[in-house]
């Protein structure tokens, strides 16, 4: 694996090669694993494959904020470790669909962040290749959503050759300091 230095020396073309290989790799070291996944920044999804005819009854299944383990019960573990990160337990839930399937659905604690991996030893995904689906504004936390919403009106502003939240805000307090002081005279005053 290249450092980001020796990454940005490559010439496009070799960046190209290489990303491709990195791929490549990336979905062997996937594909050889005993499940699949797909993230979200919120949450992870697993389908892990059990035996046809499996009933609930008959699966080991252990959640803990850093720790997961499915298997049946008698026999070794299909997955058991460390997760990468932690989870909210009881929002996380586990399903078995048409007694040969499981859906395992992990809610993060960091919504913010991307996983490498869902067990600390299994193999890495690049998590700086993940393309994010558009999230909705509803997705967002408050702060992020107000922010998100006051960039989208000053870029509108913008565009009609309006002022921006923080011009108006500018010449709002501009407005009221004129009026409690009316003796003033703000003619060929200047306001940036």
């Amino acid at each position: 694996m290249l450092t980001p230095a020796e990454y940005d020396k490559l010439s496009k073309e070799e960046r190209e090669a290489y990303d491709k290989t990195q791929r490549e790799k990336e979905a062997a070291e996937q594909a050889a694993l005993p499940y699949t996944w797909k993230q979200e920044l919120g949450e992870l999804s697993l389908i892990v494959p059990v035996p046809k005819g499996t009933r609930a009854k008959n699966l080991d299944v252990v959640m803990h904020r850093k720790k997961l383990r499915v298997g049946l019960k008698g026999q070794d573990p299909i997955l058991d470790g460390e997760l990468c990160k932690e989870i909210k337990v009881d929002d996380s839930t586990w399903s078995l669909v048409d007694q040969e399937v499981m859906h395992i659905h992990l809610e993060k604690v960091n919504k913010q962040q991307w996983w490498e991996n869902v067990l600390t030893h299994h193999p890495k995904i690049d998590t700086t290749k993940i393309q994010p689906e558009n999230s909705k504004l509803s997705d967002l936390d408050g702060e992020t959503r107000g922010m998100v919403e006051k960039m989208m009106f000053d870029n509108q502003q913008k565009q009609l050759g309006k002022p921006t939240s923080d011009e108006i805000k500018k010449m709002e307090a501009l407005q009221k300091f004129q009026a409690a002081h009316p003796e003033m005279d703000f003619s060929k005053a200047k306001i940036s």
